[in-house]
Order: C-alpha cells, then sequence, then structure tokens
C-alpha cells in the first residue's frame, strides 16, 4: 500500500469514529465541514482544468448540501427552518451554474454561504 492510500484509509476510518461518537449537532457541523472542504477541492480541480474531478467534487458538495437539507425539521424549526431549505436550494443551483459556467467565482460564493450558516451553528454548539 502505498503512502496516499494508507492516509485515505486512515482517513476513512478516523471519520467513521468521529461520527460513531459524534452529537446530532456535530454530524452537522462535520456535513458543513465536509462541504467547505469539497468545494475547496472543487474550485481547485477547476483551476487546473481537471473537469471530470471538478465534477465529481461538485458532485459531492451537492450531496452535502443535500444531506443539510434533509436534516432540517420545518415542524421544530419553522421559518428558520424553511428559509434554510431554500438558502440550500439556492446553493445548489448555483454550483451547477458554477459547474456549466466554469466559474470559481460561484464556488467562493457558496462556500462563505456555507460559512456562514456554519458560523451561526457553531454559535449555538454552547447552548445545547
Amino acid at each position: 500500500m502505498n503512502a496516499m492510500a494508507a492516509m485515505k484509509q486512515y482517513q476513512n476510518v478516523n471519520t467513521q469514529a468521529q461520527v460513531l461518537d459524534a452529537s446530532p449537532h456535530r454530524l452537522i457541523q462535520m456535513l458543513m465541514e465536509g462541504g467547505l472542504t469539497r468545494l475547496a477541492q472543487a474550485k481547485g480541480a477547476m483551476e487546473r482544468n481537471q473537469v471530470a474531478v471538478k465534477g465529481e467534487f461538485l458532485s459531492k458538495a451537492i450531496a452535502i448540501i443535500g444531506g443539510l437539507q434533509e436534516a432540517l425539521d420545518v415542524q421544530q424549526g419553522g421559518e428558520l427552518a424553511i428559509n434554510l431549505q431554500r438558502l440550500y436550494d439556492y446553493m445548489v443551483g448555483r454550483l451547477l451554474e458554477a459547474n456549466r459556467a466554469n466559474d470559481p467565482s460561484i464556488i467562493d460564493e457558496v462556500a462563505g454561504l456555507l460559512r456562514e450558516v456554519k458560523s451561526g451553528w457553531d454559535g449555538i454548539s454552547n447552548q445545547i
């Protein structure tokens, strides 16, 4: 096993262990962190003209945003959850546009929005 494969295997095991021990709040944080990582990877691939890799990372980011949407509880969250749902829809649409137009500034826009949501989410961790 080469060093990169070993490192990837370690990361997978480490992530799985973190998921098993995580609270629901932490799981959402992990999704957001993963989304931001995939967005950065997609932007890097876009800048290197790696079309297939860009598409793979954008697809993963979109799937993560979909996971965040699925975690919303509109019954309990009310208007806030509905607004987040709309924001996540907007993010997905923008990422599809970023892929089509090959525009890294759109990825930056979505990453900024996700960082903003994450900042709010991180701020409530002390209240749980």
